[in-house]
């Protein structure tokens, strides 16, 4: 049986969904490269999407590209090119990057800017519900009228309140009813792309895109919602809390968030700058290599670059690759247990180095981690 944390309980829990298991990662907004940050989390779900494809589950994973949205609207300005051309170039630019890192394809890629029709509906269904309101054209989430808010996070109302202000949430907005209420549509600027609606011309806000795009492309109720540990607040309680407002039924049963990478004492963060690329590393290193160096620390826990990382897993793919000897399937059950245990892929990679070094082909264990030996 597969046990993994779940945010909102707080603890280690048993995964058992059925035969098809549906999965939401928050995705890339395309205006920057791929960081190792970025390749951390997403290589965490594809190893976890192994898993479940070997104990004879069919996975449908969607992963969104936030193409409708200030960062990306922000960069485009200051290039001066158009925010969809940007886009492209570095949704392409990350497609490379997680081919060579071997993430498996994804179920579906959807754009925000592919959801305007199903986000005006949802922001509709919303408001007829009592959720939420129109306030100096914009339309707002009433946070007081969702009791479980607050309740994946577990932070309290100033904490929200702190981590709104700093993370775009406009907490001193006039228009507002309460400081943790949120945008589902507002007034785009001159240079940002505009759509029609009933409230006004404007675009979407960023919770409402995911909400939108997980209801429309696996339904309304999700087994695994995952992305990195920085968007538990405000995104995930904001999308869990207006996704149960449209629809009365449970969101997600089980919430997974992937720590943060951090360098020079700071979390990797375009913002901050302080960023080592995926596409810069492959040029020095064999993919494999990377794939190996973000995994051998657990999803779960921080962690500190270090620019030995990729050295020694150079040594450590050479070890691994030597290998003759049959061991009738042992390792790759004790890979197995490991990734059962919260996905602890430091347990597997020390079953497969300890095997390696008594002669034991690893290929198959290897191969359960995204790891190809032979090439």
């Amino acid at each position: 049986m597969m046990r993994l944390y779940d945010t909102a309980k707080q603890s280690v829990v048993p995964f058992e969904p059925g035969p098809t298991v549906l999965m939401y990662t928050c995705g890339i907004t395309p205006y920057d490269a791929t960081h190792l940050g970025h390749a951390f989390t997403f290589i965490s779900y594809d190893i976890l999407i192994r898993r479940l494809i070997d104990m004879g589950h069919q996975v449908k994973c969607v992963r969104n590209v936030t193409d409708v949205d200030d960062p990306l609207f922000a960069k485009a300005r200051e290039l001066g090119v158009h925010y969809l051309d940007l886009a492209a170039g570095e949704e392409a630019r990350f497609t490379a990057d997680m081919e060579a890192l071997e993430v498996l394809p994804m179920y579906s890629t959807p754009r925000a800017s592919s959801a305007i029709s199903d986000i005006r509906g949802f922001i509709g269904l919303v408001i007829d519900k009592g959720f939420a309101y129109q306030s100096g054209g914009s339309v707002y989430f009433d946070v007081t009228k969702s009791p479980t808010f607050g309740e994946i996070s577990h932070y309290s109302n100033e904490t929200m309140i702190a981590l709104a202000r700093e993370r775009g949430g406009n907490i001193e907005d006039p228009h507002k009813r309460h400081p943790l209420d949120f945008v589902l549509w507002h007034p785009s600027a001159a240079d940002e792309p505009s759509w029609d609606t009933m409230w006004g011309a404007g675009r979407p806000g960023w919770h409402i895109e995911c909400s939108a795009l997980a209801l429309r492309e696996l339904g309304t109720t999700i087994d695994l919602h995952g992305g990195g540990s920085d968007l538990i607040f405000p995104h995930h309680e904001c999308e869990r809390a207006q996704s149960e407002a449209a629809t009365g039924e449970v969101f997600v049963k089980h919430w997974m968030h992937v720590a943060m990478v951090s360098m020079d004492g700071h979390k990797m963060s375009k913002s901050r700058g302080n960023l080592v690329f995926v596409d810069k590393l492959r040029t020095q290193f064999d993919p494999r290599v990377i794939r190996l160096g973000l995994i051998e620390h657990h999803y779960r826990f921080e962690w500190e670059w270090d620019a030995q990382m990729f050295a020694r897993n150079v040594d450590r793919l050479a070890n691994w690759g030597t290998g003759t000897k049959n061991d009738d399937g042992q390792l790759l059950n004790q890979v197995r247990d490991a990734l059962d245990d919260d996905l602890d892929t430091p347990r597997a990679i020390a079953h497969i180095d300890k095997a390696a070094k008594t002669g034991v082909n690893v290929t198959d264990a290897a191969r359960l981690l995204g790891i190809e030996l032979k090439r």
